[in-house]
């Protein structure tokens, strides 16, 4: 058989079965599947967070705002212009 003639029958083989397997309804899922309703329901549950805060140690804003800062009190001492210091 030629390569396009066993592609036709397993691509029929496989729309056949597919036609002739009893459809099954999904259970509804525990949680919504949208970010509204996910967001929804663990807030609903009493989420308290504060992975964002900037007050909290280890937290992500917290770190890139001390890294910043740090970087600031850096560049005050030696001010660069694309690589190059100024007034040198």
């Amino acid at each position: 058989m030629k390569p396009t003639k066993v592609a036709a029958v397993v691509a029929g083989s496989v729309m056949a079965l597919g036609a002739a397997a009893p459809a099954m309804a999904a259970e509804p899922m525990a949680t919504p599947s949208s970010l509204n309703g996910g967001l929804g329901a663990l807030t609903s549950q009493g989420l308290k967070t504060d992975a964002l805060s900037s007050t909290t140690d280890g937290s992500v804003v917290k770190t890139v705002q001390d890294t910043a800062n740090q970087l600031n009190k850096a560049g005050e001492s030696a001010p660069l212009l694309g690589g190059l210091p100024l007034g040198g």
